[in-house]
């Protein structure tokens, strides 16, 4: 993982997940979309309730904050940098990135 970079790609997460890194994978997709698909064990916050639940997010691991195909974790992963989480990071393209190359079974939408 480059870290100068806020974000992360899919194959880091999948070797990190593999590696057993400790790691929070913070879902910032709506739950009708969640229904659809989601990486097990992750977090599931919607976008609009991040700042109202900072407190269940970790400060001592990375924390990678997903979406759809990038663009709200990236809104998110700059917020929380700016509220003091340095260890958040953008899973870029999201989880249909994650869905394409990682769990090829997943469904997509």
């Amino acid at each position: 993982m480059d870290i100068d970079s806020f974000s992360i790609d899919v194959q880091t997460l999948a070797e990190m997940r593999g590696a057993g890194t400790e790691h929070t994978i913070l879902d910032v997709r709506e739950e009708i979309e969640t229904a659809i698909c989601s990486i097990n064990e992750s977090l599931l916050i919607p976008m609009q309730e991040v700042p109202e639940k900072l407190e269940l997010l970790p400060h001592d691991h990375p924390l990678i904050v997903m979406c759809h195909h990038g663009g709200r974790s990236a809104s998110v992963t700059e917020y929380l940098r700016n509220n003091g989480f340095k260890n958040a990071f953008n899973l870029e393209g999201g989880i249909d990135a994650w869905a394409a190359s990682i769990e090829e079974e997943m469904a997509r939408y």
